[in-house]
């Protein structure tokens, strides 16, 4: 099969969407779903910091099998996972077995979404790859925008469940569409790792300076991301009295900013670097967290105050993701999955622990959220800067 650029775009966006898909369609029904298995809806949140756990294991373990077996055989696999554990989800009526179900949903989604960066990187290299993640993004944002929209309508018709049901569709045809349309893109010649060299291969990013410049960075960002989209049933919907139909409208609207600032990403890149993207993303995002924390501090927070600001927070994805993957793995062309597998391992883990301080301890207010936005942003300023060095940001 002949790859082209838009095609490669396309169909890694299409498998990766199931990702934003597992996490978002479901938030509106976070109430509901509580009210199911008899928690409060804050440790019903927790479900999705656990699925983050799983998420970042999969990807962990589908990576270097991808990069020793092929694409195709680690992506078929974990989608398989994904639909059958979607159809388990549908019958659950305790959090124990919510949160069961769910880890095990991304154990398969880890192993399927981890082949994306890699399919990009067998195919395309340099500014040209972040050029491609960017038009892979793009399409991405439409999935978060989508997704609440999807979850509210499936509510709104039946109940939770139904969400899950279209989970599994999803997987289902994504299992055509990979199946049939797209080629193994690992090369045939590629060099196969044993399970030692793929313990050194870990260690050789781990110790790469620049490299975890780059992990850090984005694991900042995820973390922020998710500290705000595990928050947000509460803040929006019992906070600040935003109804269920609404909450995608309000939630998405975060989306629109993102897909804006791919496009600002794929401009830019004619003039300037990709490390250069990533330090204004990251700059932005610290003086927006730190506003955060002065319209809580004095009281002046609402739902028209607080929208706009996380708006542009999440919009500064589009500059850092992109340029931040495809960055790190110029560094490792020769290991693209396993090197993607631990950048989602890590960023993923990152994104679950905001979720855990988020949710667990129960505070009704907005204070654990934007005071973890503030944490990690600063966090990823300091890493791009003292890690990436000064002669590649500038």
């Amino acid at each position: 099969m002949r790859l082209n650029a838009r095609r490669v775009a396309l169909l890694v966006a299409t498998n990766t969407a199931l990702a934003p898909f597992a996490i978002d369609a479901y938030l509106p029904a976070m109430p509901a779903l509580a009210d199911t298995v008899g928690a409060s809806i804050h440790h019903t949140e927790l479900s999705i910091s656990l699925f983050l756990f799983g998420f970042a294991i999969g990807q962990l373990v589908g990576g270097p099998m991808s990069d020793r077996l092929g694409r195709r055989p680690v992506l078929l696999t974990g989608l398989v996972i994904f639909l059958l554990s979607s159809l388990m989800i549908m019958r659950v009526d305790t959090l124990g077995e919510l949160l069961t179900w769910r880890f095990v949903q991304a154990l398969g989604g880890g192993a399927c979404v981890v082949n994306s960066a890699a399919i990009v990187r067998d195919c395309f290299s340099g500014r040209e790859a972040a050029k491609v993640m960017s038009t892979m993004a793009m399409i991405l944002m439409l999935a978060p925008l989508v997704a609440p929209a999807v979850g509210s309508g499936l509510l709104y018709l039946a109940d939770w469940w139904l969400i899950f049901a279209f989970l599994a569709v999803y997987a289902a045809f994504l299992l055509w569409l990979m199946g049939t349309r797209l080629p193994e893109t690992r090369p045939p010649d590629a060099p196969i790792a044993s399970a030692g060299q793929v313990l050194r291969n870990y260690a050789s990013v781990l110790r790469h300076r620049e490299a975890m410049g780059y992990v850090l960075s984005v694991a900042s960002t995820f973390s922020g991301m998710f500290a705000f989209i595990t928050a947000s049933p509460f803040l929006y919907m019992t906070h600040y009295g935003v109804s269920p139909a609404v909450y995608p409208v309000v939630f998405g609207a975060n989306v629109v900013v993102m897909a804006l600032s791919n496009r600002l990403n794929i401009r830019l890149l004619s003039r300037r670097t990709p490390q250069q993207n990533m330090r204004l993303g990251l700059g932005v995002q610290c003086g927006v967290a730190l506003a955060l924390v002065t319209l809580v501090a004095t009281g002046m927070d609402s739902l028209f105050t607080v929208v706009p600001l996380i708006m542009l927070f999440m919009g500064m994805v589009g500059l850092i993701t992109p340029n931040a993957m495809a960055s790190l793995l110029e560094h490792f062309s020769h290991m693209s999955a396993t090197a993607t597998a631990l950048l989602g391992c890590i960023q993923f883990t990152s994104g679950a622990l905001a979720g855990v301080v988020v949710s667990a301890f129960e505070v009704d207010s907005a204070w654990p959220m934007v005071l973890t936005m503030l944490t990690v942003s600063l966090v990823g300023n300091l890493a791009l800067r003292g890690l990436v060095g000064r002669a590649a940001l500038n």
